[in-house]
């Protein structure tokens, strides 16, 4: 007499009906997208978008004290280098945030800041805009105008009643050549930024070495009434300057980016464990 249940596991005659697989409910998958998001946030400050905040005046009024800004991180993986006329972020090069006061985050802000969704509040970095790359003649006499190659530039992004040029003797008034592999930045508020003008007595002479640039800030993401995206003036366009496009920008916030990600991981998962009742 032959077996009905030819496998382990197959259902008899008599056995009850089987009970169908019950998916997982939303707030037990919950911590997994969660994670998920969390993971690929992470990565994502690390490789592409990291977010800012404006710690100072010295870039009115393009930049407002609080802001947060979005920097690109990915294209320096792909070897591009900060062009003229961009807002970089970068790391102190030789003290020039000497005697500032360093925050003290809670635990909180501490791993928040980690997985970049909160600015570092440890990490040493400047803003400021690029004036100058590689090979540049930099000048300021007077008042101004600043010029670049000998080109004047026109800058109506300057503070409101300042001057192009300071008028003092401790860095106001320069005349630079731009070594290679490094570039010369200035705030936009002239006479409140203490940029590559007056550093000229540290290491690098004021210049900011290209490896010290974490990326260019391509979008004031918050406070939401001034979302705005950080483009190069036109007049770093101006024929005879030397000025070359840079390569397209990340401008999406990274926690934006990891749920996008992680969501269909999370739905994928639900569809197999669905499909498995059937």
């Amino acid at each position: 007499m032959s077996d009905d249940r030819t496998k382990a596991g197959d259902q008899g005659p008599g056995d009850p009906p089987a009970q169908p697989k019950q998916p997982r409910s939303f707030w037990k998958e919950l911590p997994i997208l969660i994670g998920i998001a969390l993971v690929l946030a992470l990565l994502i400050k690390t490789f592409l978008v990291q977010a800012f905040s404006i710690p100072s005046d010295s870039m009115q009024n393009t930049l407002q004290q609080g802001d947060r800004v979005l920097v690109d991180k990915l294209t320096p993986w792909f070897g591009s280098e900060p062009e003229r006329g961009e807002v970089v972020v970068f790391h102190d090069p030789d003290n020039w945030l000497a005697g500032e006061p360093t925050p003290d985050p809670n635990p909180l802000q501490k791993v928040l800041s980690w997985i970049g969704l909160m600015p570092s509040a440890e990490e040493k970095d400047l803003i400021k805009r690029v004036v100058g790359l590689g090979g540049d003649t930099v000048e300021c006499k007077g008042t101004g105008p600043l010029t670049v190659n000998g080109m004047a530039l026109n800058e109506p992004y300057v503070y409101p009643g300042n001057t192009p040029c300071s008028q003092d003797d401790q860095g106001g008034q320069f005349k630079v050549k731009v070594p290679e592999g490094h570039i010369w930045v200035m705030g936009d508020h002239r006479q409140n930024s203490r940029d590559s003008r007056y550093n000229q007595a540290d290491k690098n002479h004021g210049m900011v070495p290209v490896d010290k640039v974490v990326g260019r800030a391509v979008v004031i993401a918050w406070p939401i009434n001034r979302w705005n995206n950080l483009p190069v003036p036109d007049t770093f366009d101006q024929p005879g300057l030397g000025t070359s496009s840079s390569a397209a920008a990340v401008s999406v916030a990274p926690q934006g980016l990891a749920l996008v990600g992680a969501v269909p991981l999370v739905l994928r998962r639900r569809r197999r464990n669905g499909a498995g009742e059937g």
